[in-house]
């Protein structure tokens, strides 16, 4: 007889009383810490616009043991609930967690009963690594439950990976250009003062080095016209992710320090042999000496030494990640609607990324102001 059950989660005080299954099936799935628990857990009591959200998480039991979660939640956007992963906006890699040994056919009941259920009209997963479990959705058509399909946006996610024997043979193998720029930014800054690299140990207060974090990356925003509120004063979110990778003993936070200043920041964690880099930013005073450059050398030679075998930079392609990045990794997205407004909505996202795609080859096609002339 099957024990199987599928729950949907919608409330706060049901998704605390998971925790515990929640947290054995992480353990035993080996999973990375966005599909866990606590993560989930923290950003939903910290999420300063809640009445807009809400729960979608899809639990499988077997008896009393969880055998997979699809942590799904839905947002309010132009009149539409789009349907997207729980700690979307937090998270870098958007998955399922299922136990091992288990097929895709349980995700895919886990969905047909989620479709069935509704509560929104669009779909949109994103940050989906090549082997995600999460592409077992991706079934052909007629499969049970709300049809997905790839959509053209995708990310991508640099990473240092090599055979190098140590830290400081991998600063080695750099471009001349690279290590005279390293130097230069550490005289820069140590003209200023007592200049310092360390892993802040975990007996130290994280509360002053998040304050001066989300003090520089809200003066980088605002210098890029840009907006978080992971990092607005009072906010509670940063707080309570970092205390989820402390706790769970993934935390590895990077300091650069002036005269005990700290003048970049990398908080970062360990999980799989691979240092992962969450959030990191540097003091804008100090740009002249590239602190932020600095420290990231510092902290995968470190990696290095203590035998990791990748850095991860995670999602965002900024130039800063592919300086030292040796590999890259695409990340995909998915699309589906259940509604008729959905179907409206997707239409026009295809759309757009047509007509937008449609500028950008026009645009390479067309020869720049004054090349005939010039010719």
């Amino acid at each position: 007889m099957s024990l199987e059950r599928i729950e949907i989660v919608r409330s706060t005080e049901r998704l605390a009383e998971v925790g515990p299954a929640w947290m054995d099936l992480w353990c035993r799935a080996g999973a990375l810490v966005f599909q866990s628990h606590a993560w989930i857990d923290a950003w939903w009591r910290t999420a300063p616009d809640r009445d807009r959200r809400a729960l979608q998480v899809v639990l499988a039991w077997n008896g009393d043991r969880l055998d997979a979660v699809l942590p799904l939640a839905t947002c309010r956007r132009r009149g539409l609930r789009l349907l997207e992963w729980a700690a979307k906006d937090h998270t870098d890699y958007g998955d399922a967690l299922v136990a091992p040994g288990l097929d895709g056919g349980l995700l895919r009941r886990m969905w047909a009963h989620l479709s069935a259920a509704g509560g929104f009209d669009l779909i949109y997963l994103n940050r989906l690594l090549p082997d995600a479990k999460a592409r077992t959705l991706l079934g052909p058509a007629g499969t049970a439950g709300v049809r997905l399909r790839p959509n053209r946006r995708s990310e991508v996610s640099f990473r240092v990976a090599g055979a190098w024997p140590t830290g400081d043979a991998w600063v080695a193998a750099q471009s001349k250009k690279t290590r005279q720029n390293y130097r230069r930014g550490q005289k820069f800054i140590g003209d200023a003062g007592v200049l310092r690299f360390r892993l802040l140990p975990p007996e130290e207060p994280m509360a002053p080095v998040l304050a001066r974090l989300a003090e520089l990356k809200r003066a980088w925003l605002a210098g890029h016209d840009l907006e978080s509120n992971l990092y607005d004063e009072g906010a509670l979110a940063l707080a309570a992710l970092v205390r989820v990778l402390a706790e769970t003993g993934l935390l590895r936070a990077f300091v650069l320090e002036c005269d005990g200043v700290i003048v970049a920041v990398s908080i970062n964690f360990v999980q799989a042999g691979t240092m992962m880099a969450f959030v990191t930013t540097y003091d804008p005073a100090f740009e002249r000496g590239s602190p932020g450059m600095v420290l990231m050398m510092d902290y995968i030679r470190w990696s290095i030494d203590r035998g990791l075998h990748t850095v991860d930079f995670l999602c965002g392609a900024e130039a800063f990640k592919s300086r030292f990045a040796t590999t890259s990794v695409t990340l995909d997205s998915v699309m589906g609607r259940r509604t008729l407004p959905g179907a409206a909505a997707m239409m026009l996202d295809s759309w757009n990324l047509a007509v937008r795609g449609m500028r950008r080859r026009g645009a390479a096609a067309s020869p720049p102001t004054g090349a005939s002339e010039a010719a």
